[in-house]
């Protein structure tokens, strides 16, 4: 009877933990889908859930040059962001999990700390910098800006590669007759390509979405899509926005998949 009695409170108590967990996906996921829904109604205004189904507002992105003007934008970002932060970043995570110096720990907090300083805070003091340069305004300022932001997501996924990696392997090939750069290239490199996948997603996926910084450092003429649909909406409204956000969705989905597939969210989060 005692062992009854033990039973019943935990089935409660795991319906109720379950009862929650749904409640709280249901809540996260509502607004994509309400988004998702609203992009494809063919009418001038946001409709959910539409009554008809339509690409309409999909080619009117894509028709619409201040919207490719950004995409551009945004894409020549990615371009020049994701490979410059991956080399960047796994010399940067190769470095730290491997060598022994005085003040580690201290540059360690100094490259994760764009994750703990305020984005805004980041943005007024490169706004400040870039001015002082004159080169505010341009690809190349915008190029720094998300670089600074995505560095530290790269680190973090490569490092979680380089902590997996057994040293004695690359002492074995050393061994054999191998330098520290062929060992690297031949050994580590594809040991941890994993981690650097992860990282050239995190990459990209942040620089495509960064707007606090981008609002500061960008001009008329170097407008990404982020700081475009902010500019859009506070202007007038209409499905296209609900378009591009389904893109931005589309991409985070893919990234998370490639993720999970070659490090684990687990290891990353």
């Amino acid at each position: 009877m005692a062992n009854n009695h033990r039973k019943k409170p935990l089935k409660w108590l795991d319906f109720c933990i379950w009862t929650v967990g749904i409640l709280v996906y249901l809540f996260l996921i509502l607004p994509v889908f309400v988004i998702g829904l609203s992009a494809f109604s063919p009418k001038a205004y946001p409709e959910f859930p539409p009554k008809e189904f339509s690409l309409t507002w999909f080619y009117a992105v894509f028709e619409n040059p201040q919207w490719m003007d950004s995409l551009t934008t945004s894409g020549i970002l990615l371009v020049i962001v994701t490979p410059l932060t991956v080399i960047l970043g796994t010399m940067a995570a190769y470095a730290l999990a491997r060598l022994q110096f005085r003040g580690k720990e201290a540059i360690q907090s100094f490259v994760l700390s764009p994750l703990m300083i305020p984005q805004i805070v980041l943005g007024i003091a490169l706004l400040y910098i870039f001015n002082m340069m004159g080169i505010n305004g341009s690809i190349t300022a915008l190029a720094i800006g998300h670089i600074i932001i995505c560095f530290p997501y790269v680190v973090r996924t490569v490092a979680v590669s380089v902590s997996n990696l057994d040293p004695r392997l690359e002492l074995a090939s050393m061994n054999l007759g191998a330098n520290p750069v062929q060992t690297f290239f031949n050994v580590t490199l594809p040991l941890i390509k994993p981690g650097i996948i992860a990282g050239a997603v995190f990459s990209t996926v942040t620089s495509f979405g960064e707007i606090s910084i981008s609002l500061f450092v960008s001009s008329p003429s170097t407008v990404t899509v982020p700081v475009r649909t902010f500019s859009y909406i506070e202007q007038t409204f209409d499905p296209s926005v609900n378009a591009i956000s389904v893109i931005f969705i589309a991409i985070s989905i893919i990234a998370l998949i490639i993720i999970e597939k070659t490090i684990g969210l687990s290891k990353v989060m």
